[in-house]
């Protein structure tokens, strides 16, 4: 089940340190969080509301994060939401860079949280170049407990290790 709402993922840095385009921040495709949920708990009771609240606050919050970071301009993904929504960013073939071509943006941030149970969780994300296509980077980062808490130090920790960090080339 996908969170409906455009949201930011980490692996925005990797662009950055990639590209090398630090003077003039570049536009970014942030799409949905997907929630992958392979646990036994989902065949039994269904999605949890307060699962898709986290994949909201986690997005709104690595927004923010990254937006003030002033290394990146988030762009709008809102004219191709609706194709967003209706894909699956594991089997889509790429279908990310494309959406992010048409919205003029020089990368496609992607990213999904896998649950396995209750106990291990993992937030993903990944980069692609929107020109060329190519997986710049993906970062993941297992957190153990389904709280607000685990998912907030999770996202924490992304941004402290990935995304914020100043070295160029830290994200290959």
């Amino acid at each position: 089940m996908r969170n409906p709402r455009p949201i930011a993922a980490a692996a925005l840095a990797f662009a950055l340190a990639s590209s090398g385009a630090h003077a003039m921040a570049p536009t970014v495709a942030v799409f949905n969080f997907e929630f992958l949920d392979t646990s036994l708990e989902r065949s039994t009771n269904g999605p949890r509301a307060d699962e898709q609240a986290r994949l909201i606050r986690l997005g709104d919050e690595l927004r923010n994060r990254l937006a003030s970071s002033g290394r990146i301009g988030i762009g709008e993904v809102g004219p191709v939401v609706e194709q967003v929504w209706a894909s699956n960013w594991q089997a889509c073939g790429g279908c990310d860079v494309r959406f992010a071509r048409e919205l003029g943006a020089k990368f496609s941030v992607t990213g999904w949280v896998q649950k396995v149970s209750n106990l291990i969780l993992n937030v993903n994300v990944a980069v692609r170049d929107a020109d060329t296509g190519r997986l710049l980077g993906t970062k993941s980062v297992d957190m153990r407990g389904n709280t607000d808490e685990s998912w907030s130090r999770a996202l924490d920790w992304l941004v402290r290790n990935y995304p914020l960090a100043p070295e160029p080339g830290v994200f290959r």
